[in-house]
């Protein structure tokens, strides 16, 4: 089955006092079957957010279609044990972590053996905020409320996980945390729908990517038919000697684009230089066809 299915999604928001028509998605068509992983990534207005909404029942499609699991995506029914994190969640303020998650636990109807009580207390603990599961989020940083997000929609043992930016407000400790979890949540056949800034986790968790400008999607693709469509490879090194085929990155470092047939001629060369290898690599990687994406545009932008 389908998890997610859109169809030909267009979304247009009237703007300013004269009511100005803005599109902020045009023609969006995509599937994401059940247990996939599906990174939506592409600059800050190019509608990624404007999808999810549509998807999450928060806004309704000026055309086109969304579906989960085959039913109407503006059905609550469609939205039954589906975990959702906003890219800037909102929360009652006036409650507990353990009051907002046992809350949602009811309204999925999710109550296994121990109680929701147990469950949420779970969760909280593993989203490191326990210790603080009967204080009033009002007084929480903007990384604890992500975390009780995440905690609420973890909670639900949802079928789907759609997660605007999940990682935002986070500490490098909390993101890798979060990405250990959702890698958890992925290998136990959950199905994931993201948005994220960080490319490196995108290439790490999904199984597939979709680039998004201008509410156009312009590219779906998987990692691997993104490394195998480029026949370069990036060499880093660290010495002292001029390498001819690199350029210097800064004092001593060097990086070198060269051929995979090559690869070892030019590892070879970089031994009998006194090099210390520091990485190598596709040369095209998912941060590389994002920015392909954007500059293609930038012409266009300018005339």
């Amino acid at each position: 089955m389908l998890a997610i299915q859109i169809e030909n999604l267009e979304k247009i928001y009237a703007e300013g006092v004269m009511r100005r028509p803005v599109k902020a998605v045009s023609g969006v068509s995509m599937e994401v079957p059940e247990g996939e992983a599906f990174g939506f990534v592409g600059p800050n207005g190019a509608g990624k957010s404007s999808t999810i909404r549509v998807l999450m029942g928060l806004a309704r499609a000026t055309r086109g279609s969304c579906k989960l699991f085959g039913i109407d995506a503006a059905l609550p029914e469609a939205r039954i044990r589906v975990g959702y994190v906003p890219e800037n969640p909102c929360l009652y303020d006036y409650l507990t972590p353990l009051e907002i998650v046992s809350m949602s636990l009811r309204l999925h109807k999710c109550r296994e053996g121990g109680g929701t009580r147990r469950q949420a207390m779970a969760w909280l603990e593993r989203l490191g905020v326990a210790d603080v599961a009967s204080a009033p989020v009002r007084s929480f940083s903007k990384g604890m409320t992500q975390r009780v997000t995440l905690a609420n929609a973890m909670a639900v043992n949802p079928r789907l996980l759609v997660l605007d930016e999940p990682l935002s407000g986070l500490d490098p400790i909390g993101r890798r945390e979060v990405v250990d979890i959702l890698a958890d949540y992925k290998r136990g056949g959950g199905t994931l729908f993201f948005t994220s800034h960080v490319l490196h986790d995108v290439e790490r968790l999904a199984d597939r990517f979709g680039l998004i400008h201008k509410g156009e999607l312009r590219s779906v693709r998987s990692p691997a038919e993104l490394l195998g469509s480029e026949d370069l490879v990036m060499v880093r090194s660290s010495g002292s000697a001029a390498f001819p085929r690199a350029r210097e990155e800064s004092a001593g470092n060097w990086v070198a684009e060269v051929p995979r047939s090559e690869l070892w001629v030019v590892l070879d060369q970089l031994r009998m230089l006194n090099h210390q290898l520091r990485e190598v690599k596709p040369s095209l990687s998912l941060e590389a066809a994002f920015m392909h994406v954007v500059a293609d545009e930038a012409p266009r932008e300018d005339s």
